[in-house]
């Protein structure tokens, strides 16, 4: 069988709990330095507490190391991944490759940042010794399958969230504008900005757009046919969310993995252990997003660009001084104080909501006849909040009791076993059907982090008179043993790195800021394949004095940006 793994993002150690009871089988969170997300630091000492808690459920911790370093920055970091390495964590996300020679123990995963879209990427990185790498969200499913069928290593694939316009780690468009470098973790993401798009003599085609802004990433319906193509790994977006998407987005995509287990066991498992069960349902409309695509998946263009997602909930109805009037047409969705809106163009949250009478502070853009989606639900966010889901450890039992002694045995999900006995006592029941009833009942509890279930019981000799302190202190005694069995985490694949490799990654950019497989012209109906015009030729994008250039490579379907002219 092989282990499927549900790898979700963390900003801070308490999210990543929060990933794991909701049925995560590894997090990837950023250390303080070098992280790619410099929002999202987090120190050592908390590292090291998720990777405590991790260990229960033998849920893997990754840390990302995977910026771009300085040559001084390189003592640090080799600080920095010893520290790590300490805290328990079991692999890193590497962009540089001097990283890879800073441990010894720790697994590398190739990050996404190192642009890996093709079976001779994948072979050189391999070469170099990582364990894993980690996919381009562009890719076809046809692509990916080619890229695990070409390497031993790994292969992770991102199935959910914010997706970047251009391809992984080779934008520079944020340093270009604002000095601050995608590759060394602060992205100003400038690919969310609005611009008016120019034609090559200057007029005025759209104006104030996100025209660089994509759909959310949302491959929920596709795990099946990516796992069969052979990805291991399905990584969820978003070490800049909050918990309550985490929460939502991680329980939707754990159930959805537990279903094509069930649905194929013989092929394939989870890779941590433990059993999700209570609170909320997930529902990926309510927790915020641009809406959804599956970009490239299927090797078909759609309309990528970012919309107003979530629910459709109407269209404007007319405005009021302090709010607007809804027109909800059939979709009957109830609105609550604080809903979050969006529509093109712009978002806000609400203030109060009284039935389809929404009051708020005033709304630029905001006219009668604007479709409204909700992608913020109030009342949701507070089911997430109250209605939290419990992750156990299933436990088997077996009781015998002989000359009345308790010889009692539990069996993990992932295999340990203990063994304990209580002496024989000197009463016997009264109700001996009353007191195995009772033993059932006792033993079969939560106890910390483990769900034992009903014991099979085997009677040999008189029933014993059994208080209930005895039973439970037996099930905690039970529970206390398994804790000093660590859980056996199944094992992740080194790598091997080749002696003659001569393997070497790139970053320059070639003079282009961005190359995409998102077009404008296409999501415009301008595409010359599209009969629309004869030629592709450059426009322009501007935001205030800013001009940068969109050029159309027909050929491959890839757009660029460059610096006006």
């Amino acid at each position: 069988m092989r282990p499927l793994e549900l790898l979700a993002p963390a900003r801070t150690a308490d999210i990543g709990i929060a990933a794991i009871d909701c049925g995560a089988d590894a997090v990837y969170i950023a250390g303080p330095a070098f992280g790619a997300r410099q929002a999202a630091g987090n120190s050592v000492e908390d590292i090291a507490r998720l990777c405590t808690y991790a260990r229960r459920f033998g849920v893997r911790i990754y840390a990302t190391v995977n910026t771009l370093l300085e040559p001084e920055e390189i003592p640090q970091a080799r600080e920095l991944v010893k520290a790590l390495e300490q805290a328990g964590v079991d692999a890193l996300i590497v962009q540089d490759p001097t990283v890879l020679s800073m441990s010894n123990s720790l697994i590398m995963h190739a990050s996404t940042q190192c642009a890996i879209r093709t079976p001779e990427k994948a072979q050189g990185l391999e070469s170099l010794g990582f364990g894993r790498i980690v996919l381009e969200r562009e890719l076809s499913l046809e692509q990916i399958r080619s890229i695990c069928a070409a390497v031993h290593t790994e292969i992770e694939c991102f199935v959910h969230g914010a997706l970047c316009v251009c391809y992984s780690g080779q934008c520079y468009l944020s340093e270009y504008l604002t000095g601050r470098s995608a590759n060394r973790g602060t992205c100003a993401q400038p690919c969310r900005s609005l611009y008016d798009l120019e034609d090559a003599q200057g007029r005025t085609m759209v104006r104030n757009k996100a025209l660089l802004s994509l759909k959310d990433y949302n491959l929920l319906n596709r795990l099946q046919e990516l796992a069969d193509a052979g990805v291991n790994s399905f990584k969820i977006e978003g070490r800049l969310k909050g918990e309550s998407y985490v929460r939502n987005v991680v329980k939707a995509y754990s159930e959805a993995l537990d279903a094509l287990v069930a649905r194929y066991p013989e092929r394939y498992e989870r890779a941590s252990f433990g059993h999700v069960s209570g609170g909320f349902t997930p529902d990926l409309n309510k927790t915020f997003n641009r809406g959804y695509t599956e970009l490239f998946l299927d090797e078909k263009r759609g309309q990528w660009a970012a919309e107003g997602g979530g629910e459709y909930v109407g269209t404007v109805q007319r405005l009021l001084r302090d709010g607007f009037v809804l027109d909800p047409g059939h979709t009957g969705i109830r609105l609550a104080n604080g809903d979050g809106f969006t529509f093109e163009g712009g978002g806000f949250r609400a203030d109060v909501c009284e039935g389809y009478t929404v009051y708020c502070k005033k709304v630029e853009g905001l006219a009668p006849g604007t479709k409204l989606f909700r992608n913020i639900s109030a009342a949701f966010e507070r089911r997430l909040e109250s209605a939290k889901p419990v992750r156990e450890i299933p436990v088997q039992l077996q009781v015998a009791l002989q000359d009345g002694a308790v010889a009692a045995s539990a069996r993990t999900e992932d295999g340990r076993e203990v063994r304990l006995t209580l002496p024989a006592g000197a009463d016997k029941a009264r109700d001996p059907e009353r007191m195995l009833q009772s033993l059932r009942e006792q033993l079969a509890k939560r106890s910390g982090h483990y769900a034992f279930g009903e014991p099979s019981v085997q009677v040999d000799g008189p029933v014993p008179f059994l208080p209930v302190s005895a039973l439970n202190g037996l099930r905690r005694d039970l529970a206390a043993q398994l804790d000093a069995q660590p859980v056996q985490a199944r094992p992740l694949y080194r790598g091997t790195k080749k002696q003659d490799s001569a393997f070497q990654l790139q970053y320059e950019s070639h003079g282009e800021l961005m190359r995409s497989k998102y077009c404008v012209r296409h999501e415009l109906g301008l595409c010359p394949k599209q009969g629309k015009v004869k030629k592709a030729e450059p426009l322009f994008l501007r935001n205030g004095k800013e001009r940068l250039q969109l050029s159309f490579d027909c050929a491959v379907c890839e757009m660029t940006v460059t610096t006006g002219s």
